[in-house]
């Protein structure tokens, strides 16, 4: 996932790391801010990660090398948190559903109050 190359603290991401982050913004139509703040990121090198991903300078290149190291059980998201971001999409698109019916009501109400004030002049 991520390791520190220096004495300061500057964290170098795997490609592997940066596309599936990219995928994640793009594919769960999710704030690149909150998957950032979910897995502790600045929001603006996700922005830059998908600008890069955009430009073809960010792609995942599957290798064959074998990690010798002990594998780290903790994944950058877990299952609750992408089960949680599919339930805001959802909600999302739930909301924008019913602000839409909401305006097609109160123009419906407009009409409807233009034709009384029309039979009343009438």
């Amino acid at each position: 996932m991520a390791k520190i190359i220096s004495n300061k603290r500057v964290i170098e991401y795997s490609r592997e790391f940066k596309t599936k982050v990219v995928e994640l913004t793009e594919g769960l139509d999710v704030k690149a801010t909150e998957i950032a703040s979910i897995l502790n990121l600045h929001p603006m090198m996700v922005y830059r990660w998908r600008q890069e991903y955009r430009e073809g300078k960010l792609y995942f290149e599957p290798s064959r090398r074998i990690s010798m190291t002990k594998k780290i059980s903790n994944s950058p998201i877990t299952e609750e948190q992408l089960s949680e971001l599919k339930e805001l999409k959802e909600l999302r698109k739930k909301n924008a559903r019913m602000e839409k019916e909401l305006e097609i009501l109160k123009k419906w109400q407009g009409y409807l109050k233009d034709l009384e004030e029309k039979d009343s002049n009438s």
